[in-house]
């Protein structure tokens, strides 16, 4: 029986984004998750069961999703039997301990993002949010999103407090998978690291690269750098992740 694949997608990233993706591997049972209904953050039992897909299985995890995808495999290594890792987050990006989940910071911040949210503040910038967010982290500035579905998820009235609790959870993440790794597990299944040095990515590629790397040598992973893609590897380089996903079948 053939791998069933579970996306995990990055902050502020919808499913409908990978939609290329998904079409570049039709005989793979292929699911993306859905940030806006499961936290990418939140426990690896709740990404299963909103997964749906028969254990084990291969998981692709870009951006802080890499984070969440790390933590599966590491905490349940016999439900995970491949993985790839998208330009995934370094687990040295913890963040701001006084913003952490729960600090006066972090309600501070909460409370002023319920204020815009109600209102309208998201759905007058939302989209336009999202025009720049596709523009600086990608080669291509080419949006899989219609505006109909750019209005409807990034100008919803909370959005922007969806976004700031995955990045804010996505610190402690980091630090739970640093060390995670530390003591990994016996068996690691096959691991392939995409790595984006181009477009805005290459102000920092030279360190970027390097802490992929050390990523890497710890997971025994094989490391593809893509100098043509940015950061959002799925508009630039749908391509190189179904490559990965073949390589590993």
């Amino acid at each position: 029986m053939s791998t069933s694949w579970v996306l995990v997608p990055g902050l502020a990233e919808t499913p409908e984004e990978f939609a290329e993706v998904v079409s570049l591997l039709p005989s793979n049972d292929l699911r993306v998750l859905d940030p806006w209904r499961t936290p990418i953050t939140a426990p690896v039992e709740e990404l299963r069961e909103s997964a749906g897909a028969t254990l084990p299985v291969g998981l692709l995890g870009h951006s802080i999703g890499g984070l969440a995808a790390l933590r599966w495999m590491l905490t349940h290594p016999h439900e995970v039997d491949r993985l790839v890792l998208i330009d995934s987050s370094l687990t040295s990006e913890t963040g701001w301990r006084w913003l952490y989940p729960g600090t006066r910071g972090d309600r501070a911040v909460r409370s002023v993002l319920r204020v815009l949210g109600r209102i309208g503040v998201p759905q007058l910038l939302g989209p336009l949010a999202r025009q720049l967010f596709v523009r600086v982290g990608s080669m291509s500035n080419r949006d899989l999103l219609s505006k109909a579905t750019a209005r409807s998820r990034y100008g919803a009235a909370g959005s922007w407090l969806l976004f700031w609790d995955e990045l804010t959870g996505s610190w402690a993440l980091a630090a739970e998978v640093g060390r995670l790794l530390e003591s990994p597990p016996t068996f690691v299944p096959p691991v392939v690291v995409l790595v984006a040095t181009g477009g805005s990515s290459r102000f920092t590629a030279g360190s970027w690269l390097a802490g992929q790397r050390a990523l890497a040598a710890k997971l025994n992973a094989t490391v593809e750098v893509l100098p043509d893609s940015a950061h959002l590897v799925h508009l630039d380089r749908p391509d190189a992740i179904a490559k990965a996903v073949t390589q590993l079948v």
